[in-house]
């Protein structure tokens, strides 16, 4: 029997958040645990505790074959180990979450550094990148305020909000043009801004035609 969604995030919730912080990066890569753990800091750093004992737990009681098989248990993507070194490193994890717990020891504030720190700090801004400036965005849309207007039509007044909210972050952090770039494609952006327009002022035109 497959996992359901409430155990699945009750037993392996924020397990699968430290794991997926590391999708594309090497498993002992310091900069995706280091994003992993400023973005916990900043938001939730309860969750660090939570994450910590997710990965003891299984490390502890690693499934069986059958068990993965039949969806019963939380299958580790790919992160570049050989099955054999996959409990050690999970418990290695868990190690330094629980000394950064102990130690307070917070990342320094930074624009973030990989792909998933940009969406777990960005969520609606790469929701909207993504999902209306895509590739596809030129045979859906006559223009980008075609785009933008569908999104703003569909969309809940309270996620528009924290739309504008997550713009104006980004907008404060000290970023050059090339920077910009970076986030915007990063979030999910796959065509240019209108030609008028370079990044970051696209991204303070966006803030602004937000009612």
């Amino acid at each position: 029997m497959s996992l359901k969604p409430l155990e699945h995030d009750r037993k392996y919730g924020e397990l699968d958040q430290v794991i997926r912080a590391h999708l594309g990066h090497s498993a002992h890569d310091e900069e995706a645990l280091t994003a992993y753990l400023r973005h916990c800091w900043r938001t939730r750093p309860w969750a660090i505790a939570v994450a910590e004992n997710q990965l003891r737990e299984y490390a502890q009681n690693p499934p069986g074959r059958l068990r993965l098989r039949l969806g019963e248990f939380y299958p580790v993507p790919d992160v570049g180990l050989p099955d054999a070194e996959i409990q050690t490193w999970l418990v290695q994890l868990a190690d330094r979450l629980k000394e950064c717990v102990e130690t307070g020891s917070a990342p320094a504030p930074a624009t973030p550094q990989t792909h998933w720190e940009w969406h777990a700090r960005f969520p609606e801004l790469g929701q909207l990148l993504g999902g209306w400036f895509s590739q596809d965005m030129p045979d859906e849309f006559e223009d980008h305020d075609a785009a933008l207007h569908d999104y703003v039509d569909g969309t809940d007044p309270g996620l528009i909000a924290q739309l504008r909210g997550e713009l104006s972050d980004l907008l404060s952090l000290p970023l050059e043009e090339s920077d910009h770039a970076l986030a915007l494609a990063e979030l999910g952006m796959e065509v240019d801004p209108p030609t008028s327009y370079s990044p970051g002022a696209w991204l303070s035109e966006l803030a602004a035609r937000l009612p």
